[in-house]
């Protein structure tokens, strides 16, 4: 048998699950920049090679 969730309960389950799911975007965009900084050398200039 399952109960359905009402009243503040259903609220606050509410606010947990969005709040979960902008924390989960938030980190994974962070992430995103965070590697596409390390791709381009400091300076501009082109890596040097052999």
């Amino acid at each position: 048998m399952t109960k359905k969730i009402t009243g503040k309960a259903a609220m606050a389950a509410g606010a947990i699950g969005s709040a979960a799911i902008a924390a989960a975007l938030l980190y994974a965009s962070k992430r995103k920049e965070k590697k596409e900084q390390a791709t381009t050398p400091p300076s501009g200039e082109p890596p040097e090679t052999d």
